[in-house]
């Protein structure tokens, strides 16, 4: 295999194309579980280019793979998914939706993934293997798509014996990639909360249970779960990012209900915090007469690329572009449902770079403004399409 010819060269031919794919989906984005057009978009283009799809018993998502005669198989996912936000850049192709926006880059990893499976469809030959990809819907929304598509057989027939993924990251210069062999990102925890309690005239608060005042003492008292049952040196978190509750400043409010999340880098803390919530909810309740119903939104494993598949997209970057192009990514709190795929089977996922300082890709995921290079789309698709070749050969 040639570097220049099979991989360099036709990723750089195949720039264009994916700008364009990229720009499309970035002016037509969706909500999770609602990329019917993105899907509709995906499996065309896939179609254009021969690629075989599979059937998948969704609503929304694309699988296609490359070689199904193989009976094993590497894949590569990408998430269909936007974001609930107005877009703010000014950009010539801006969403065209108000208040939906791609801001977490997943225009551009589609573009990516679609880049890539039409390159390696042209070197099908030299694959030792077959090659899935997995466009996934609803990364941003519990209880996400991840899990859905395991249970609908993606992984399967034929079966996937490594997988890979990529993130756009605006604090990696365009150029670079991260990678991490150590836990990179937390686990999930996503939870609904409803105290019940009594509702009465604000005069009687004795003949009424103070469904707020109980909620006011359940948020403070989870906070002590982090900072005084849970090794400082794991780090942990809970928020209450809801409230909502009462009808009037007269009124003592029977019901309260609270959403949240938890996070962590530790396993055996991902275990224990759901607990800890329980027992905490529990002897409150029970000491102010109020009960409670706890719901589990989304439960998403830590976040810990596989070594063997961080070596091979390591060496074939270096092998692409040269040393030093490799950065250590930081741990991070935020959380990505790519980690129940390689709870199950080797994998990993990379941050691609997009910074680029001097068009204002430098702001951060999820926010009104966020922008990417587009170079970077070359970079990703010569990265995932030596890794694949290479992955094969191990087979």
């Amino acid at each position: 295999m040639k570097l220049e010819d099979d991989i360099l060269r036709p990723a750089r031919e195949l720039y264009p194309m994916q700008v364009a794919f990229r720009r499309h989906i970035h002016q037509n984005p969706e909500l999770a579980f609602e990329e019917y057009e993105t899907t509709k978009y995906i499996k065309a283009q896939l179609r254009c280019h021969k690629i075989k799809l599979q059937p998948l018993d969704l609503k929304t998502g694309v699988v296609a793979v490359i070689n199904p005669h193989f009976k094993r198989a590497i894949a590569i996912r990408s998430e269909l998914d936007a974001l609930p936000i107005a877009e703010r850049t000014d950009l010539p192709f801006q969403s065209k939706r108000p208040g939906i926006m791609h801001a977490c880059g997943h225009d551009l990893h589609m573009a990516v993934v679609l880049g890539t499976m039409i390159l390696l469809n042209r070197l099908k030959k030299q694959l030792p293997c077959a090659v899935k990809c997995i466009f996934q819907p609803a990364e941003e929304k519990p209880p996400g798509g991840a899990s859905k598509l395991i249970r609908a057989g993606v992984l399967r027939n034929p079966r996937v014996e490594m997988i890979f993924a990529l993130h756009v990251d605006p604090n990696v210069a365009t150029g670079r990639i991260g990678l991490r062999d150590e836990a990179t990102m937390a686990s999930v925890l996503d939870f609904n909360i409803v105290i019940h309690g009594k509702g009465g005239h604000a005069a009687r608060p004795h003949a009424a249970v103070d469904g707020i005042a109980v909620a006011a003492e359940v948020i403070e008292s989870l906070q002590k779960i982090v900072s005084r049952e849970i090794d400082p040196l794991n780090p942990a978190l809970i928020t209450i990012g809801t409230i909502e509750g009462g009808t009037a400043r007269n009124i003592i409010a029977d019901q309260v209900v609270l959403s949240g999340t938890a996070r962590t880098l530790s396993g055996a803390n991902a275990k224990k915090i759901p607990q800890l919530l329980k027992r905490t909810l529990d002897g409150i309740c029970r000491a102010r007469g109020a009960r409670y119903t706890f719901d589990i939104l989304a439960r998403y494993p830590v976040l810990v690329n596989h070594k063997s598949a961080n070596k091979i997209l390591r060496e074939c970057y270096c092998e692409l572009f040269g040393k030093n192009k490799v950065e250590k990514t930081p741990q991070t709190m935020g959380g990505e449902d790519f980690s129940y795929y390689i709870a199950s089977i080797p994998g990993a996922m990379f941050r691609l770079g997009v910074r680029n300082t001097g068009i204002g890709a430098d702001k951060s995921w999820h926010t009104p403004d966020f922008m990417v290079d587009e170079e970077a789309i070359f970079y990703g698709t010569s990265l995932l399409s030596l890794a694949v070749l290479k992955c094969g050969e191990k087979f």
